[in-house]
């Protein structure tokens, strides 16, 4: 009986196999497939044997093939002069397109040329070579061997410098610029007044007193002065003078380049790119394009935008750049698949307008100037809009109807599983995804770290649905300020920026109903791992409303809520870190419950804030302190204190022990500790990993033992999971807990993880001897501090007067 039973089994799989395999080479000979080769010929028909030379070709000949059809590129770099164009000629209701690599073979779209016959000569001193470039091409980019090259720039380039790769207050002084012969085309890049953003501004001249002339200046929604030391200049030939930087003289077709140490010129590859954007999918509402796939390729080398015209994201911080190097506009079930971006000078990826069931996945993006994927709607689709921080309109003007005028959005889309990293090189008011005046976008399943800003952004409440799942998103807001690795405004049609009128509007006259007039669906952030470093991890800014937020582990800077209504924030793991309220309405509707807290919530007293039709409670404290002061502010009457024990906080397994039974009983429920980020093999294998912080409980320390300094947590290294997470060989030095996430003065300059090894030159071995070498330097100098960060010791010199001897 068994004998036959296991003869039936394995002719059932038999038969599955080869059913699977006629399924496949059933779909293989229903697909039209048309192959493209460098060594192939237009005459050809433009089958594997007798490919294409060029896509052009290859998709003159797909436009009128009914049915599933595929382009395949043979291995090669394709440069493309223009943008590759997909209309509803290429994908209609009945017809599909996918555009994708041979399997096994890299295929590289390119926006650049490359410049040939290049013949090197020495110019001036410092090893600088000069060459003639012929033609007359663009040239705003430099990639050497694979690689972007800095143009000549002030100060020099130092990829460990905070802003810019390296800021200096005189880069603009007017000493200096009196040694620049003709700076007319060179770029001045600056952060905001309050390093929200920044700006750009292409100089067009100078006078005799050494004041520059400039254009430029719009690519921010809140505007300031310029950051008085954080900013740069570049394209300027006198600051030719570090290896690696370069300068192109247009009038003399001449390019400057100093070389890298060891770097043969005469063996390297040169490139520029030419083009802003590599493939655009133009389609519109009644006529869209449909089901297109570009799948397994890489694309590189496009134009810098930060001086393209920008246009305001309704009242966010936000102004954007309406382009990419891939730019769907018009789509219905078209997407990007298993692609890599890098190397780009603007937005990765923009979804522009109507857009419908679009997909990024399975991609990794890295070197790239902007946003990696956006989804923006058409503002005139927005009821009663407006586009500035103080711009409103009445109340008597209001368009009172709910939800969008129109469906020229993006809605029911979804980026998974990809690779997000380096990203902002030129522009910083930027994320790795941004979501604006869209509908129902999923994001799910991605890498996000090594950001100027948030990770992810929704610049306003229009019109939710968003969903937030699985995402591993780190290292993030390292240039601007007053951020977190997630970011939102809700600066709807209700919203006002005098809060008198706002109170008076949805609380005296009685218009609630206007705050989910435009946030007509709730937006879940769910399943997430967040660690923001200099700022919060969750923070929910001006007016941001309808949010379902649980089951995410914050690492560092915990969850802010700014005024806002209808936020249920509940069993969350806030390590070493709290809930931050800001300046909260009345009846609000928020639910902050069964939260796992281990910091004093923020501020104290709290700011704006009124507990009256709100529910704070069942929140488990591991500080009985904390715990005490939540009370006496009306708070968490049901909630508890215990010394929550984790599972494994080394290894990210910040599940709680069974054994905690009283942390159970409020309702916290365990989630899982090993879904976050990408899933792919390929992806994950490149993906890198926050660092875990090692809990601290206060209950095991005594004043002493636990200090602030100038808003720095701080403590002795004294235990193995400290040295551990530091990576230090032995427990010395002072350890940074955790640093304020709005207003420290430290924020730019030390991190959590860090240990403090010296200070004024003197060793640092405790929290002792740092009082001392504060107590003894003088504060009014620049002073060097040695810090262990990333397996190494690094000086960090703290300007002067940064910093105050108030250790408390």
């Amino acid at each position: 009986m068994c004998t036959t039973m296991t003869k039936k089994k394995r002719m059932q799989r038999r038969g599955f196999f080869l059913l699977l395999q006629f399924t496949v080479w059933a779909a293989l000979q229903a697909q039209t497939q048309f192959y493209v080769s460098p060594a192939g010929n237009d005459g050809a028909d433009g089958s594997r044997q007798h490919p294409f030379r060029t896509v052009e070709r290859a998709q003159t000949e797909a436009r009128t093939t009914q049915g599933e059809v595929a382009i395949i590129l043979r291995e090669a770099t394709y440069r493309l002069a223009a943008p590759l164009r997909f209309t509803p000629q290429d994908g209609s209701p009945g017809k599909s397109l996918v555009f994708r690599a041979f399997p096994g073979e890299k295929v590289t779209l390119s926006g650049s040329v490359r410049l040939d016959s290049l013949q090197w000569q020495p110019y001036g001193k410092n090893g600088v070579l000069k060459t003639r470039i012929t033609g007359r091409p663009v040239m705003d980019m430099l990639v050497v061997n694979g690689e972007i090259r800095p143009v000549a720039r002030y100060p020099n380039y130092d990829p460990d410098a905070l802003r810019f790769s390296g800021t200096a207050a005189d880069a603009t002084a007017p000493e200096r610029v009196k040694k620049w012969k003709n700076p007319a085309g060179g770029y001045l890049h600056a952060m905001h007044g309050s390093d929200w953003g920044d700006f750009h501004y292409r100089i067009t001249g100078k006078d005799r007193k050494g004041l520059l002339s400039m254009e430029g200046g719009w690519q921010n929604n809140r505007p300031s002065g310029l950051h008085a030391a954080n900013r740069m200049v570049e394209n300027i030939f006198e600051e030719l003078d570090a290896p690696g930087e370069w300068f192109y003289d247009a009038g003399l077709s001449t390019l400057y380049y100093y070389p890298l140490a060891g770097e043969d010129v005469n063996g390297a590859s040169f490139e520029s790119p030419q083009i802003k954007c590599l493939i655009e999918f133009r389609g519109d509402r009644s006529t869209p394009v449909r089901n297109i796939t570009v799948e397994g390729i890489d694309l590189t080398q496009t134009l810098r935008t930060f001086m393209e015209p920008y246009e305001p994201l309704l009242r966010s911080d936000w102004t954007i750049y309406r382009g990419a190097a891939v730019f769907f506009e018009g789509t219905e079930h078209c997407g990007l698949k298993d692609c890599n971006l890098y190397n780009l000078g603007g937005n990765a990826v923009f979804f522009s307008n109507y857009n419908r069931h679009g997909e990024v996945s399975g991609s990794h993006f890295t070197r790239i100037g902007a946003s990696a994927v956006c989804f923006v709607g058409d503002p005139k689709a927005v009821r009663s809009p407006s586009f500035a921080y103080p711009e409103f309109v009445s109340a008597a003007e209001l368009d009172r109807a709910k939800g969008p005028r129109s469906d020229n959005y993006p809605a029911d889309c979804r980026v998974y599983d990809n690779l997000i990293h380096r990203i902002g090189l030129y522009e910083k008011q930027i994320t790795g995804v941004e979501l604006s005046m869209c509908r129902a976008i999923t994001v799910s399943h991605n890498s996000i770290y090594d950001t100027p800003r948030a990770g992810i952004n929704i610049s306003e409440g229009t019109w939710g649905g968003h969903v937030l799942e699985f995402n591993d998103v780190f290292n993030t807001v390292r240039e601007t300020g007053d951020h977190g690795s997630f970011n939102s405004w809700g600066r709807d049609r209700y919203w006002h920026p005098s809060r008198h009128t706002l109170d008076s509007l949805l609380t005296t006259a009685g218009h609630r109903e206007l705050v989910l007039a435009d946030a007509i669906e709730t937006v879940t952030i769910r399943n997430n791992r967040f660690r923001c470093d200099r700022g919060w991890d969750i923070d929910l800014d001006d007016g941001s409303s309808n949010f379902h937020i649980y089951n995410n582990l914050c690492l560092n800077g915990g969850l802010k809520l700014r005024e806002g209504f209808y936020r249920v924030v509940e069993n969350n793991i806030l390590v070493n870190c709290t809930f931050h309220r800001h300046v909260w309405f009345r009846e609000n509707g928020t639910v902050f419950a069964r939260n796992i807290v281990m910091q004093p919530y923020e501020p104290q007293p709290p700011s704006g804030y009124d507990t009256q039709g709100t529910l704070i409670d069942c929140n488990i404290f591991t500080d009985s302190l904390a715990w005490k002061v939540a009370r006496e502010y009306g708070t968490d009457m049901h909630s508890l204190v215990s010394r929550v024990p984790f599972v494994d906080p080394a290894a990210g397994d910040f599940r709680v022990s069974g054994g905690a039974t009283e942390v159970f009983r409020t309702g916290f429920q365990n989630f899982d500790m090993d879904q976050f980020g990408a899933v792919s093999e390929r992806l994950k294998a490149l993906a890198e990993q926050p660092v875990m912080p090692v809990p601290v409980y206060s209950a095991d320390l005594s004043d002493s033992e636990r200090l602030t300094w100038e808003g720095v947590q701080i403590k002795n290294l004294e235990t193995l999971g400290e040295r551990s997470a530091t990576g230090m060989d032995s427990e010395r030095g002072v350890y940074v807990i955790a640093v304020a996430a709005y207003g420290a003065r430290m924020i730019d300059w030390l991190r959590s993880n860090d240990v403090i090894l010296g200070f004024a030159g003197k060793p640092v071995n405790n929290l002792t001897d740092l009082f001392n070498a504060i107590a003894g330097a003088s504060l009014k100098e620049p002073q060097p501090m040695t810090v262990f960060r990333s397996q190494k010791e690094q000086v960090i010199t703290l300007p002067a007067g940064i910093i105050g001897s108030n250790i408390r």
